[in-house]
């Protein structure tokens, strides 16, 4: 089956069109589906998708006809939907929150399905854009969710599990040798859950002040999903940040480490700072096993020379060295800054941090 992802996009649209509410995530879950189905069946594929878009049992038949000109690869022209009148909710009331998939404060009121994901919106926001509280907190929500799946990346290394898994046929022998000879129990083996390790440095200069925030929540919380995780920020000079995190609201954890980071918001020397990193932390870890991300525009105003040779020892040593840059956002950026193009030939994967979305394609690049 050709173009399957502009066929599912062209799916979720026209059934969020006749107020069918599935999101953006239900068709992720959907194309996920359809990778371990038969795809040349049309029954099985039918089923798979009306599954995973977790349709429900009313709109079978919304469904089903959509789910034709699915499969025919043509484009269905649903009518648009009939506008309701429904008077404002109070403010305080009850209502529909898609991040809690229940009842929340300041969306539609009871009977309205949602007829678009406020999560696709915000995958998509830029960071330098304005935004409001609710807009922060659903964000925060969903860079958690996110470091949440960082922190549970299975290795090929399978190890024993008293829980699902392959079966064992030497350890459930083994086990035998214990009880004369009978299988009272079978062993299993699974795939074990490793923690990566990893170093996040981030530039808390003037020029990254509208990404600091997001970027050291995504840091934060990382951190908090894999203990094995490092967080540093710099500008004028290097600080460990992981030392002085505390349990509590992300909100007010970036208040106390803003406060405790000299010169934020100031100047840069990102070559000394990254020569500190290397000289005080990683080389003192074991060889080859950290990843190190670096959150930074390049604009810096120290020696070219020095930030080169720090960028080379640091890839030297680590894992792989991951540079992420808001300006690459803009398709009209090019990494003239000498900073920048000082560090590039050292950099293992140079990538945008400008939204959320760009966040979520570095997650394999972290746990792999």
């Amino acid at each position: 089956m050709k173009d399957l992802p502009l066929r599912l996009a062209r799916l979720g649209r026209a059934l969020r069109s006749l107020g069918v509410a599935t999101t953006l995530r239900d068709e992720l879950d959907a194309a996920d589906a359809l990778a371990i189905v038969d795809r040349g069946d049309r029954a099985e594929v039918h089923r798979a998708l009306r599954i995973a878009l977790k349709i429900a049992r009313g709109d079978f038949a919304t469904f089903d006809r959509l789910f034709d000109a699915f499969w025919r690869g043509e484009t269905e022209r649903a009518p648009a939907p009939r506008p309701r009148e429904a008077p404002a909710a109070p403010r305080g009331a009850l209502a529909w929150d898609p991040d809690r998939g229940g009842r929340g404060a300041g969306a539609a009121s009871e009977g309205d399905r949602p007829g678009y994901s406020p999560e696709a919106l915000l995958r998509r926001k830029p960071f330098e854009q304005a935004w409001s509280e609710a807009d922060l907190a659903r964000m925060e929500r969903l860079l958690a969710r996110l470091a949440r799946r960082v922190a549970t990346r299975r290795s090929r290394r399978l190890v024993p599990t008293r829980g699902r898994g392959r079966a064992d046929v030497r350890g459930s022998y083994r086990g035998a040798l214990r009880t004369a000879g009978e299988f009272v129990h079978l062993a299993r083996r699974a795939r074990a859950v490793e923690e990566p390790r990893l170093a996040f440095l981030l530039d808390t200069s003037g020029s990254m002040d509208t990404h600091s925030r997001f970027l050291l929540t995504f840091a934060l919380s990382v951190r908090r999903a894999t203990p094995g995780a490092e967080v540093f920020a710099f500008n004028s000079e290097l600080v460990h940040l992981t030392r002085l995190l505390r349990p509590g609201r992300i909100g007010l954890t970036l208040d106390r480490l803003a406060a405790a980071v000299p010169d934020w918001s100031g100047g840069t020397r990102i070559g000394a700072c990254l020569a500190a990193f290397h000289d005080r932390h990683l080389a003192r870890w074991p060889a080859g096993r950290t990843v190190v991300v670096v959150l930074s525009d390049g604009l810096d105003r120290g020696d070219r020379a020095a930030l080169a040779g720090a960028v080379r020892r640091i890839q030297r040593r680590a894992r792989r060295l991951i540079w992420l840059n808001p300006l690459l956002g803009d398709a009209r950026y090019e990494p003239e800054a000498g900073g920048m193009r000082a560090a590039l030939p050292f950099v293992d994967h140079f990538a945008s941090a400008h939204d959320f979305a760009s966040l979520e394609r570095l997650v394999p690049r972290l746990v792999h």
